[in-house]
């Protein structure tokens, strides 16, 4: 059983900011592949980050690539999204995601069936 508690999100502008940051509560948190998903109204959950277990490579969706950075940290059992340069489809209900020992070949898993623990989502609005 994994505990996921997201924290952060809120309202923001076009062009502007927020940091996510998701904590884990697991002891196996170094094997776990983690990741960031977001669902927006009317819309399927879809992928925005993961990395691997190191934190060495992330990935992105094409959609986010260059303005989110995904990062993970094993010591505090912790992933983190910081978003820039905010757009207002943007604006979604974003999930932390958890799967232990799931090594996901190295490159990350992108599909949601993939992971077995989600956060209670946490809403991010983008007003223009």
């Amino acid at each position: 059983q994994v505990q996921l508690e997201e924290s952060g999100g809120g309202m923001a502008q076009a062009g502007g900011s927020v940091r996510l940051s998701c904590v884990a509560h697991t002891s196996t948190f170094k094997t776990t592949a983690m990741a960031w998903f977001r669902q927006a109204p009317g819309k399927e959950r879809e992928f925005v980050a993961t990395s691997n277990w190191s934190d060495l490579d992330r990935y992105y969706s094409d959609a986010v690539n260059g303005r989110f950075t995904f990062s993970r940290d094993n010591a505090k059992n912790t992933i983190s999204l910081s978003m820039a340069n905010l757009r207002p489809e943007d604006t979604a209900v974003y999930y932390c995601a958890a799967d232990p020992y799931n090594y996901c070949s190295g490159k990350g898993c992108y599909g949601a069936d993939e992971y077995k623990y989600w956060g209670q989502g946490i809403q991010v609005t983008v007003s223009s």
